[in-house]
């Protein structure tokens, strides 16, 4: 697949892929990506007669960066835009705003996929990925080597070099804003899950390292109507890397949410 950048509308205060008809369907990047992160599924999804709106975050893709103060500020625009019944379905961060959104109540959210969410991360990855944050530098673009080490090993692939030019062109300031965000977050509370009333997907690969597969099951655990569903030899960026397998799951889901 070739991860070309697509045309934008503006929706509230966020540029948004919005293609198709149908029930709405929300999907939402995590850091460093942009809105077509998500190509591997829009296409499917819209012609599976869904309307698909895929925002940039702030400062990521065409969405201007604004400085935030915590999760609720990137929650809150995507809120604003659901006007109608819809699925939420997040990635990574994402994922976080996807759950934050559900657990507020709001009556539009009738399901969401939370795709590789963490929960409860052990200290060492806290630790860890807490200095990652403080080491970003706001002032120029970060090396995305080690990132992508992260994501996906040593494998060459069109889904890598599409990463590595979003991290690169990407602005530094909302990259910094954005994973600090996501570092001091430990996932949603326990309190917040049983919160969440929808029916709630949570899905992430097998060979995951931060987002595990505990995590998943852990938080459909603690969700009324939740489960959780593991991709073999999938890892973080499951989304592109598997999209096929991840389409059959989401296109099962949307039907029983947005029937």
């Amino acid at each position: 697949m070739t991860w070309t950048t697509r045309p934008r509308s503006e929706i509230g205060r966020l540029a948004a892929i919005d293609v198709g008809a149908g029930p709405l369907v929300v999907l939402l990047h995590g850091v460093g990506l942009r809105a077509e992160a998500w190509s591997g599924q829009i296409d499917a999804l819209a012609s599976a007669e869904y309307r698909v709106v895929c925002p940039d975050m702030a400062g990521h893709g065409e969405t201007a960066f604004s400085a935030p103060d915590g999760l609720g500020s990137y929650a809150a625009p995507v809120a604003a835009l659901l006007r109608e019944p819809a699925v939420l379905v997040g990635h990574s961060m994402g994922a976080l705003i996807a759950m934050h959104i559900a657990a507020s109540g709001n009556p539009n959210v009738k399901g969401i996929a939370a795709l590789n969410a963490i929960f409860q991360r052990p200290a060492p990855a806290r630790q860890a990925i807490l200095s990652r944050a403080r080491a970003l530098d706001d002032g120029r673009p970060n090396d995305p080597s080690v990132t992508l080490q992260r994501w996906f090993a040593d494998h060459k692939s069109d889904e890598r070099a599409a990463c590595a030019r979003w991290l690169q062109e990407g602005d530094p300031r909302a990259y910094k804003a954005a994973y600090t965000v996501f570092a001091e977050s430990d996932g949603p509370s326990a309190a917040q899950l049983a919160r969440i009333m929808c029916p709630a997907l949570f899905l992430t690969g097998a060979d995951e390292p931060n987002s595990t597969p505990r995590m998943s099951r852990d938080m459909a655990a603690l969700v009324r109507q939740g489960r959780a569903e593991i991709i073999p030899n999938a890892a973080h960026m499951m989304p592109m890397t598997h999209a096929a397998k991840v389409n059959a799951i989401l296109l099962r889901f949307l039907q029983e949410c947005l029937p």
